[in-house]
């Protein structure tokens, strides 16, 4: 992602003069919760600072990661009867039974008590939150709940807005809220914490969603064939 050099240097005095030395609070397995907010069909049209099918590869990533670690989740709409649209069909699919709250209007969600209500039944403290838009329905959503006293964990790559310009605007207002800024990639890798645990379902969760990482474990499945091969001949 390119950022102007005034952009940058804005983000950077931002960061710097909003977050504390203990910048570095790890996502821990045991105390994360997502929130998946206003992923919704009509919604998606209006996603222009990515590319349509990379976003939504990224969103999946995403739902995929707090699949595979069990971590608590809950899904929210906004007017899902109007033009927003309802629930990404693929993402409700991933998810039965976890909480879903199909807000009648509210725009920022956490003006929802319901919504408030099943984020807080999760018991969790950090929350990993995206969603469209990214400069609406997600930075309201982040200030809000680290006002409330949460660790709020932005995804950036699976979150989306009408242009990169608008998007920068709402990262620099949520890191100057404190909210720490990553991506879906990121967030399973500090779940994950040691490859030792799961060396092969972290691998699968990655290449499903990542070609060039499928190419990097077909190429350690081949590493691994020679050297069997040739311990064998031995």
């Amino acid at each position: 992602m390119r950022f102007s050099i005034t952009a940058t240097l804005i983000g950077a005095v931002a960061l710097a003069s909003s977050v504390s030395a203990d910048f570095y609070n790890r996502l821990r397995v045991n105390d994360t919760a997502f929130l998946f907010v206003d992923h919704q069909t009509g919604l998606l049209n209006l996603v222009g600072d990515y590319n349509p099918d990379t976003y939504l590869n990224n969103v999946m990533g995403l739902a995929e990661t707090a699949k595979y670690f069990g971590a608590a989740t809950v899904l929210t709409t906004s007017r899902e009867d109007g033009p927003n649209g309802v629930l990404l069909p693929e993402l409700k699919k991933l998810f039965p039974g976890v909480p879903y709250i199909a807000r009648p209007g509210q725009i920022n969600a956490w003006d929802d008590p319901d919504f408030v209500k099943a984020v807080k039944k999760t018991g969790k403290k950090q929350l990993v939150i995206s969603g469209i838009v990214t400069d609406v329905c997600v930075t309201f959503v982040a200030l809000s709940a680290k006002k409330a006293g949460y660790d709020v964990f932005v995804v950036t790559d699976a979150s989306g807005t009408f242009t990169e310009a608008v998007r920068d605007a709402s990262w620099l207002r949520m890191q100057q809220g404190g909210i720490q800024l990553t991506n879906w990639f990121a967030v399973a890798c500090e779940l994950g914490r040691d490859w030792r645990n799961d060396i092969n379902g972290m691998a699968a969760l990655f290449a499903k969603r990542l070609p060039s990482y499928a190419h990097i474990m077909d190429s350690f499945a081949g590493a691994q064939a020679a050297a069997l091969a040739a311990a064998k001949k031995n």
